[in-house]
């Protein structure tokens, strides 16, 4: 009786234990999860909330036949034969580079400029640039020329100005040139300040790789 009564005890005693260390190792992983789940689900959440994606406005008063938010990532994009400024090489050289005269045929002042410089032989062919320092690089299709101040200033509206370029000395002119020509691709429209830019325009139509003497008309 007493070995039957002692066997039921420890047997009821055992499932008890069991039961209890059931219960505790449920609840511990059930809390383990939680608490996890507090700690690295609204991590991912804040960073996108801090990080949000934000598009600025088309302007409304872009160039004719060009449409952009006027910022220099989006400038007004213009396309086709359309220009902003008239660049053409005055036919001289000396040790500063080639002349050209350059002419503001916006609707705006202008002080920011980017202009693509394009060489070609007595037959029209379009001449590759070297790099006179490093003879063994590969060649351009066109020098680049950009600043705030590739100008010296303000260009006012129609205004003409007989300027050279750093970016292209007498040395950089390629053997064989008979012809050069420049094409402002991208400008920076002056406030009414004339001191800092207040918008961007851009047609990337006029600075291809290849492009025929004359460019488009």
């Amino acid at each position: 009786m007493r070995s039957g009564l002692a066997t039921l005890f420890s047997t009821a005693l055992l499932c008890l234990i069991a039961g209890c260390s059931d219960s505790g190792a449920s609840g511990g992983a059930s809390a383990s999860a939680s608490a996890t789940s507090n700690a690295v689900v609204p991590t991912p959440t804040a960073k996108a909330s801090a990080t949000p994606t934000a598009t600025a406005a088309p302007r409304s008063d872009c160039p004719k036949d060009s449409a952009g938010a006027g910022t220099i990532e989006a400038p007004c994009e213009g396309k086709g034969p359309s220009r902003m400024m008239e660049v053409k090489w005055t036919n001289k050289i000396d040790d500063k580079g080639p002349y050209f005269s350059v002419t503001n045929k916006s609707p705006k002042p202008i002080l920011y400029g980017k202009i693509f410089v394009y060489f070609y032989d007595k037959a029209g062919k379009q001449l590759e640039v070297k790099d006179p320092a490093d003879p063994a690089a590969k060649p351009k299709p066109y020098l680049i020329c950009s600043g705030a101040n590739l100008f010296s200033g303000p260009m006012k509206v129609d205004e003409k100005a007989t300027l050279t370029f750093s970016c292209v000395r007498k040395i950089d002119v390629p053997e064989g040139t008979a012809a050069i020509e420049g094409e402002l691709v991208s400008v920076g429209f002056a406030d009414a300040t004339e001191k800092s830019i207040e918008y961007y325009w851009r047609n990337k139509d006029l600075g291809a790789d290849v492009r025929a003497k004359g460019g488009l008309k």
